[in-house]
């Protein structure tokens, strides 16, 4: 009776180690290396002077870049299910298109003002 409870009881331990898995050490040193990567081309922009659209492209798809690598590995966000990993995207995604549609409308209003008001 003893040996049955105790069997009991560390079953749940041995299911809980199973689902929480260590991920390989050599993963997380690749990514380390390419974030490495990413933030010395990031640098590189800067030296390298590049100027208008084209460096404020790099240094954004750049920084989105990593970001993205950082919640994937190190948040554990790519071992996750996809409701979570929406709950996690969907909102900032949400945010940048409002933002990108604030930033066209005010574009269109200082057009408007500067042909008409001037």
């Amino acid at each position: 009776m003893q040996t049955e409870a105790i069997a009991a009881q560390g079953q749940p331990q041995q299911q809980e180690r199973q689902q929480h898995q260590q991920h390989p050490i050599g993963l997380y040193f690749k990514v380390w290396g390419l974030l490495f990567v990413l933030s010395a081309m990031s640098y590189m922009v800067d030296l390298f002077q590049l100027q208008g659209l084209l460096r404020w492209t790099l240094i954004i798809v750049l920084m989105f870049a990593k970001a993205a690598l950082i919640v994937a590995v190190f948040m554990h966000l790519r071992w996750e299910r996809l409701v979570l990993v929406c709950v996690v995207i969907v909102p900032p995604a949400a945010l940048l298109v409002l933002a990108a549609l604030m930033v066209a409308e005010s574009d269109y209003v200082f057009a408007t003002r500067m042909l008409y008001f001037r």
